[in-house]
């Protein structure tokens, strides 16, 4: 009776091994859940990260607004004839350059701390290769008008 007892409680425990510890226990099970959430979590955040990329890629698309905006931030354009201020707080400290900047897709809505020089009559980023060529289309057309009127008056 006792090899027998002792037998079945060998058998028992040869059971339960792969249960617990086997490629398909229980400890296994829970790892790959605990796995499975995190890659979960980590889909929510990319899904997040990919709809507010496609907002911004559809701002740029159908609108010149996104662009304004890009350009003022970004590149510190200006309007013709428009006056830009900037407030600074004197404790604030001053940015780290760009180039130790995070890698973040956009830096709508932030705005630099470092101190900028209010020029009284700024001058337009507007190329001089447009006013020319402007120039030179109405010289052109005036000149068409007046072989008009020469080939009618002779």
């Amino acid at each position: 009776m006792r090899l027998v007892t002792v037998v079945l409680i060998v058998l028992l425990a040869l059971i339960q091994y792969p249960l617990w510890w086997g490629h398909g226990g229980w400890l296994r099970v829970h790892e790959l859940s605990q796995e499975l959430s995190q890659q979960q979590q980590k889909n929510t955040d990319e899904k997040l990260r990919n709809e507010r990329i496609e907002g911004e890629v559809q701002d740029l698309q159908n609108g010149t607004s996104a662009v304004e905006e890009r350009a003022r931030y970004e590149m510190g354009m200006i309007k013709d004839g428009e006056v830009f201020v900037q407030f600074v707080s004197p404790n604030q400290p001053l940015p780290a350059p760009a180039s130790t900047a995070s890698n973040n897709t956009s830096t709508r809505g932030e705005v630099s701390a470092a101190p900028v020089a209010v020029v009284p009559n700024p001058v337009s980023r507007v190329k001089p290769e447009k006013k020319h060529a402007e120039k030179k289309g109405k010289e052109a057309a005036a000149k068409e008008k007046d072989k008009i009127k020469a080939k009618r008056a002779g």
